[in-house]
């Protein structure tokens, strides 16, 4: 691997960090700050949801263009995005201008990734790197995003608590961590700018004669069958988000927040130490045997947990399922970039990632639905996991055959 490439490696990594430190640095404090300057909790519900179709929205118009428009041009108007929205929600009150930012630009109300990056980062790595060392890399990339994630989300709320603690009041310091929020769309915007030509698709993707849609053209059947089937496991991830887990950790067992942070501390580690066990296995036994042969014990495990008697052997079976539970994803990331074209790859990356952040916006109602009656509190374990198993077995009749480059 050459030195430039190395360099834009080190970029993607370090933009990934920053981004990630910056959405859970914001998490924390974004629904204090917008009751604070007078939103109600329907407004803010609204504008969260506003934020998330938003964001679909403009991701899948900046990815599906990415390769013809450029990576590094598109990874630039993303950091443009999320520092004007950073700077619109700092300047007004306005409910509207406020909706009309979150719709816009890139605002993270969960800590989790949104906007472009994810997928034109992936892509542009994928052109980097040997086939060889793919998957490898993927697993550092969700590592490293995971803990900076974990340290964001400490920072943003320890630094507002200290702002107030030293006389500042509530609304002052959360425009701090706000503004904290801004600078880092800035140096993500200039480090962007650092990036090489080696990044980009190359003029293949302006010679193609195919006609195109949504950025596909080649690739398109298969990005289309990955799609379906990665919106079917998020369907089923949506009944078990972390925060309903913790609900239902609460209700099962009484337990009070401090003991479910604690569980959760330890499941997100494991989970990110799983990421990179799942290198390992692949290269032994192939990307789409390590996602679906770690998955189905995964979700079988997320099965039992409701059935376990005790909290202790509850926590025990969850934590055991997280240890296993993310080595499917770096692999899945991995396997996608390999099957498609090279210049369909930031476009294939946002195609998929729609296709389950759709998938995994209708389940969690029900969830909320099933918990609110007794006789049906575990129910959304089962659901998840019976589903997960149902992709699991799909995933493995239509693409068995079809092999990455580095297994071909």
């Amino acid at each position: 691997m050459t030195r430039p490439y190395k360099r834009d490696i080190a970029i993607l990594f370090s933009t990934r960090i920053i981004r990630l430190f910056c959405y859970g640095f914001l998490s924390v404090i974004l629904v204090l700050y917008l009751a604070q300057v007078g939103l109600l909790e329907q407004q803010i519900g609204l504008l969260f949801t506003l934020t998330l179709a938003g964001d679909a929205g403009i991701t899948l118009w900046l990815t599906t263009s990415a390769d013809r428009f450029g990576r590094k041009r598109t990874l630039i108007v993303g950091a443009l995005l999320m520092l004007g929205a950073g700077a619109v929600f700092i300047a007004t009150r306005n409910v509207v201008i406020l909706m009309a930012a979150a719709i816009i630009g890139v605002i993270s109300p969960s800590g989790n990734e949104i906007g472009p990056f994810l997928s034109v980062e992936q892509a542009s790595l994928s052109h980097l790197l040997p086939n060889e060392k793919r998957t490898q890399v993927f697993a550092w990339y969700n590592l490293v995003g995971s803990f900076a994630t974990a340290t964001g989300a400490l920072s943003g709320g320890w630094l507002a608590q200290l702002l107030q603690a030293g006389g500042m009041s509530a609304l002052e310091a959360y425009r701090v961590v706000l503004m904290g929020y801004s600078i880092g769309g800035l140096i993500l915007g200039l480090l962007f700018l650092s990036l090489s030509r080696d990044v980009e698709a190359g003029a293949a993707s302006q010679k193609e004669s195919m006609p195109r849609v949504f950025g596909l053209h080649k690739s398109r059947s298969v990005v289309i069958r990955l799609s379906a089937l990665f919106s079917i496991d998020a369907f089923a991830g949506g009944f078990v988000v972390q925060s309903l887990i913790a609900y239902w950790f609460y209700v099962k067992f009484g337990i009070d927040a401090g003991v479910i942070g604690s569980i959760f501390f330890g499941a997100n580690v494991l989970a990110g130490i799983s990421a990179l066990l799942a290198v390992r296995i692949a290269n032994k036994i192939g990307l789409i045997n390590t996602m679906v042969f770690t998955h189905v014990p995964s979700n079988i495990l997320l099965i039992l947990v409701p059935l376990m008697p005790t909290l202790p052997l509850a926590i025990a079976v969850l934590l055991l399922r997280f240890s296993i539970s993310q080595m499917d994803v770096p692999t899945r990331q991995s396997y996608t970039m390999a099957v498609v074209a090279p210049d369909e790859r930031s476009a294939a990356s946002g195609v998929t990632s729609i296709a389950r952040s759709i998938g995994a916006a209708i389940s969690p109602s029900l969830t909320g639905i099933f918990l609110a009656v007794p006789s049906l509190l575990s129910l959304p374990f089962f659901l998840a996991g019976g589903l997960k198993i149902v992709y699991d077995v799909l995933l493995y009749r239509s693409f068995k055959a079809v092999k990455p480059p580095e297994e071909s």
